[in-house]
């Protein structure tokens, strides 16, 4: 096996607390845009839609929005904030 082929390791604890919440926020948000039936989720072949899931999502990515509210810049919070609008918005004309 070449070294292309290896699988590449990531040492999450390494991160610092913000850089850990925005990764999660980031990920948390595809999954909702998954959820939604908006993207396709990797791997499959058609969407699959559950607002349930959606919604616990989108409430994470509120939370942790919130959360980091105390400590990352004024601009990166705006982007966090219109991107949880965006997902807001999204989920209420999928309902």
């Amino acid at each position: 096996m070449s070294d292309e082929d290896k699988p590449v390791s990531l040492d999450l604890t390494s991160f610092e607390l913000e850089q850990l919440l925005g990764l999660f926020i980031g990920i948390l948000s595809e999954k909702a845009w998954q959820y939604m039936g908006l993207r396709l989720t990797p791997g499959k072949s058609e969407v699959v839609k559950d607002m349930v899931k959606a919604r616990q999502a989108i409430d994470c990515v509120s939370h942790l929005t919130d959360v980091l509210a105390l400590s990352v810049p004024a601009e990166a919070l705006s982007r966090l904030r219109s991107g949880l609008a965006d997902l807001q918005l999204n989920f209420v004309s999928q309902s």
